[in-house]
């Protein structure tokens, strides 16, 4: 899981937005078919949670990455309570009086959500390029949306933004979980948050469905949920929450796509537009290169590693063979210049 380069972060970030995207058109098949909306978000975590159950029991190289400790519980708690039970709830209850229109505009907020919360709370640094990328990624992500008609705004909207607030919140949360084994936290949200709306739904009167639809949302779920959330946890640990959620903010342009083909959807100047401007933003981004000098203070915590530059420690006689490995260790002060991102390692001030 920590063999990927610094410079491959994009793409992981980019892949778990095509991966989430892509479920969108597949859950609407299936939303079509009679399924429950509260039916189906349970399924599909729960697609997502046991799934990765099996992956991690069968993985190899499970030793490789650090497992969630007490400490970081509380934190996974709060996770799950946000981005799995929270958020859906409030999204349900949302969508049960908005219109289709206004309801698909309005989940847009997240991504704004996950930068705001990243820039203004977290202070992560950003500079004017990434600012405008950011904004066109999200314009594009609004027109996309848009279907005509602002709606009436009242406490069912509020409610599908306070969702879109709350998967904010989830995201920037779980960068505090980044260093550790991606594949074991998002399968606790799963099957956390996959039991709780499945009794929410079947508590409300819904039905399991047949067989065949128990696969497809268990399929779509593992992939579009579960290995999708494995490789945002990964681009958080490179690349922060706000400029991580602005690449998840392609997904709704990576759906439309696959919708065209998948549902027959209409090639229109609306998608054609907010092409452009996803791809204007994406390109801001990915052509960044912030480089300055630098301070790492000591600083002593645990994940998966080489022995770059960052990470030249001494080890004791118990300490995993090979690399990457993870343990404990210290480092120490150091100062200097090169390319880098707000990763676990560059979380510091700027003048």
């Amino acid at each position: 899981m920590s063999r990927f380069k610094l410079s491959s972060a994009p793409a992981i970030a980019l892949t778990s937005a095509a991966l989430f995207g892509a479920s969108t058109p597949f859950a609407k098949l299936m939303l079509g078919d009679g399924l429950d909306a509260w039916m189906l978000a349970g399924l599909l975590y729960l697609g997502s949670g046991l799934g990765l159950a099996a992956v991690w029991m069968l993985r190899k190289d499970r030793q490789d990455e650090v497992r969630l400790v007490r400490k970081d519980w509380g934190w996974m708690g709060l996770v799950v309570l946000a981005g799995g039970v929270a958020g859906p709830v409030l999204l349900m209850i949302g969508l049960a009086s908005t219109p289709a229109s206004t309801a698909a505009l309005l989940l847009n907020v997240e991504g704004l959500a996950t930068m705001g919360i990243a820039w203004l709370v977290l202070r992560e640094h950003v500079d004017r390029r990434l600012l405008v990328g950011a904004l066109a990624i999200l314009t594009g992500a609004l027109i996309l949306s848009w279907r005509g008609g602002a709606g009436s705004i009242g406490w069912s909207s509020l409610a599908i933004v306070g969702a879109c607030i709350a998967w904010g919140i989830d995201n920037n949360l779980t960068r505090k979980l980044s260093g550790s084994d991606p594949v074991q936290i998002a399968m606790v949200k799963g099957l956390a948050a996959g039991s709780g709306n499945l009794t929410l739904g079947l508590a409300s009167g819904a039905h399991l469905p047949g067989l065949t639809t128990l696969a497809c949302a268990g399929l779509v779920g593992f992939l579009g949920y579960g290995v999708s959330l494995v490789l945002f946890v990964l681009a958080l640990r490179h690349l922060g929450s706000a400029r991580t959620g602005a690449y998840f903010s392609s997904a709704p342009f990576i759906g439309a796509l696959i919708a065209i083909g998948l549902l027959g959807d209409p090639v229109t100047l609306r998608l054609i537009a907010a092409a452009m401007l996803m791809i204007i933003g994406l390109y801001l981004h990915l052509a960044e290169s912030h480089d300055h000098s630098h301070v790492h203070e000591p600083l002593e915590h645990a994940h998966a590693h080489v022995h770059d530059e960052h990470h030249r420690h001494e080890h004791a006689s118990d300490a995993p063979p090979g690399e990457p490995h993870s343990h404990a260790h210290v480092h120490v002060r150091l100062v200097h210049a090169h390319p880098h991102y707000p990763d676990l390692h560059h979380r510091h001030g700027h003048g």
